[in-house]
């Protein structure tokens, strides 16, 4: 048996229409490796789209090409990211599901009594596989699903099990990454084959005694500057199973890290301290005098402090131009590390904007107290998240406007309830 773990593909998040077709290239390049390779399934882990309502350029390809993998009988098991949903709930992974291209995993009911989430197994009708999940939800929202979740119920379910998710698990953050907010692994089911993570852009592979082997895989592609300049590319996990025990553990499981390489990558980093504006273009240039750099996604990060002058005084368009004529395909810069003398530096915080976000509202909470300050928080980030939308295309501005209103009654309705 063999099949393919994949999350975090965010199409449509990168600004410039040359990395979004990057980026698409890179989720189509992955599902051809995964057919070439004639894996039984695939999971995806979340954050298909970078929001719930993506472009249709990017919908039409995307659903061509899960339409071949349903025509070559390959199913495609997927659970919501925390960028599928739209703030009425409902997410592209439920359409997808709809048309017949996708299984959503993510499927369960509350007990009325117990009050407990009892998650639902979709069993893989050629392997046998019992696979299950819970969805993704911005701000570790997802987290109250996990405290109800009934896990007697999965534990003691025979025979090989997956088990799909798509938060911050504490044991598997990278050191860079430490001070987000995180849950146990202790949240999620024992007794488990194999946990398919998304949501950590970092690749990361650990095995925990009663549970079983835990996966990020990575994103497809790399979502930013940062990404792009750590990573230089996407990945996916590829898992073969030998065959089964008598206590239905897997036998000579590997799992192995694929690369997905769409474009080559050429970092150039220099420290500009003691150097003028003039110096540092000449040294960026300097630095790509003798490489072939032709159809490489070049990243330039300049770090230190100017000798004389400001960041605006070095030439970008003529060393952008130089670049693009020695056959780059694109190139980006970052000069946030870079300050002049002249000037005291503007300290910005690095953190995702979700994250700066979170550390204002909370900076603000509890002034008036209709709400514990759990409550409060949650509310808005639902309000802002629900005011956070963009027009349809071919929407009209009325539809616009009156679905924003619906979508804001609908967040304001449940504030209300949690107040009572």
């Amino acid at each position: 048996m063999k099949y393919a773990h994949l999350a975090d593909a965010h199409l449509g998040s990168w600004r410039d229409l040359k990395m979004r077709e990057v980026a698409t290239q890179s989720f189509l390049k992955t599902i051809d490796d995964c057919i070439e390779k004639k894996v039984d399934f695939i999971l995806f882990t979340g954050d298909l789209f970078n929001t719930s309502l993506p472009a249709l350029d990017i919908l039409k390809v995307i659903t061509k090409k899960l339409k071949e993998l349903n025509q070559k009988d390959i199913p495609f098991y997927a659970i919501a990211g925390s960028h599928d949903f739209s703030p009425s709930g409902k997410t592209m992974i439920d359409v997808l599901e709809n048309a017949g291209l996708l299984i959503n995993v993510c499927k369960g009911s509350v007990d009325e009594e117990t009050k407990k989430l009892n998650l639902k197994f979709t069993i893989d009708e050629r392997t046998g596989i019992k696979i299950t999940g819970m969805l993704g939800k911005k701000g570790m929202l997802d987290r109250v699903y996990y405290e109800s979740l009934n896990l007697e119920h999965l534990e003691k379910e025979e025979g090989y099990k997956i088990f799909l998710f798509h938060t911050t698990l504490t044991e598997l953050k990278p050191k860079h990454l430490a001070q987000i907010e995180s849950q146990p692994s202790s949240f999620l089911p024992r007794n488990f084959n194999y946990y398919a993570g998304g949501h950590i852009h970092h690749p990361t592979k650990v095995e925990q005694e009663n549970f079983g082997i835990f996966t990020y895989p990575g994103a497809l592609f790399p979502n930013n500057f940062a990404e792009l300049e750590k990573y230089g590319r996407g990945n996916y996990y590829l898992v073969e199973v030998g065959g089964f025990n008598e206590n239905n553990h897997s036998l000579n499981q590997t799992v192995e890290l694929i690369p997905i390489k769409v474009k080559e990558h050429y970092p150039i980093n220099i420290d500009c301290s003691h150097k003028t504006p003039e110096v540092i273009a000449f040294d960026i240039l300097d630095e790509v005098n003798d490489k072939d750099i032709a159809d490489f996604l070049v990243t330039i990060r300049l770090t230190g402090t100017l000798d004389k002058g400001r960041t605006s005084d070095i030439d970008f368009k003529q060393v952008f131009n130089q670049l693009y004529k020695k056959g780059a395909y694109f190139v980006m810069k970052n000069t946030s590390q870079l300050q002049s003398e002249e000037f005291e530096e503007i300290k910005l915080n690095t953190s995702s904007p979700e994250e700066i976000e979170e550390e204002i509202i909370k900076e603000h909470l509890q002034q008036i107290k209709l709400f514990d300050q759990e409550k409060e928080l949650s509310l808005t980030k639902n309000i802002l998240h629900s005011l956070n939308t963009e027009k349809k295309e071919g929407e009209t501005i009325s539809d616009f406007q009156r679905r924003i209103k619906e979508e804001m009654d609908h967040v304001l309705e449940l504030g209300e309830e949690m107040r009572d």
